[in-house]
Parts: structure tokens; C-alpha cells; sequence
């Protein structure tokens, strides 16, 4: 593998757990990928979509945590948005086995290494 890629991970904050299983994943030594996460810890009270944009624009892709919390968290719906205006590329991987929730536009597959394997190495 080459570099580490910068990743911007995208989620609801209900689905926090989730985010830090899928980066806690990424430091397994048999894992086929690295990346920086460059999520947000803790919402940025006050001009936090600067920030967040500033991070987006230093990623080189995106990961989307999917599930049914994204469709009401106005954050993440932001998150995405400016993703597409900075011409990131976007991954969506569905945060629950058992939830197939679906946004428009964004290309969205099952959590598993090859997937993401694939997604980073085409960055």
C-alpha cells in the first residue's frame, strides 16, 4: 500500500459507536487499508462549517456512515453537501447490517474491507 489517505467520515451522532468501531477497524494489522480519519470529534459550536469544510477540502474522499439517523441529521446532510461542492469523491457504507437505509446520490454498499479497500486505492 502507498500512502495513508485522508478520509472525512461522515455520520449521525447517534451513530457515533459505529464511526469509532469503523475507524478502530482500520488499525487491525490484517486490515488492507489506512486512512487519517479527519472526522469531527465533537460539533463545533460556533463556525463549524468552516471547519468542516476546511477538513473536507484536506481529504481526499469521503466516507458516509449510512442509516436510518442520516435522514434526520441536518449535520451530516451538510457534511455530504459540501463534500459534492468540493468534488470529493463519495463512498456510502451502510453503518447496521440490518438497515438499508438509502440517500439519494450517494453510492452506498455493505461495510466490508474490500469494499473500502477498493474505494481508498481508487482515490
Amino acid at each position: 500500500m502507498a500512502d495513508k489517505k485522508i478520509l472525512f467520515v461522515a455520520f449521525a451522532i447517534e451513530d457515533e459507536t459505529q464511526r469509532d468501531l469503523f475507524k478502530g477497524q482500520s488499525l487491525h494489522p490484517r486490515t488492507p487499508y489506512e486512512f487519517i480519519d479527519m472526522s469531527v470529534k465533537q460539533a463545533y459550536a460556533k463556525d463549524w462549517q468552516e471547519r468542516v469544510r476546511a477538513r473536507i477540502k484536506r481529504s481526499d474522499g469521503v466516507i458516509i456512515l449510512v442509516s436510518e439517523n442520516s435522514l434526520l441529521s441536518s449535520g451530516q446532510k451538510w457534511e455530504i453537501e459540501c463534500a459534492k461542492e468540493e468534488r470529493k469523491q463519495i463512498l456510502g457504507i451502510w453503518a447496521y447490517s440490518d438497515d438499508r437505509t438509502n440517500i439519494v446520490g450517494v453510492n452506498t454498499k455493505v461495510w466490508s474491507d474490500t469494499n473500502i479497500s477498493n474505494f481508498i486505492d481508487g482515490l
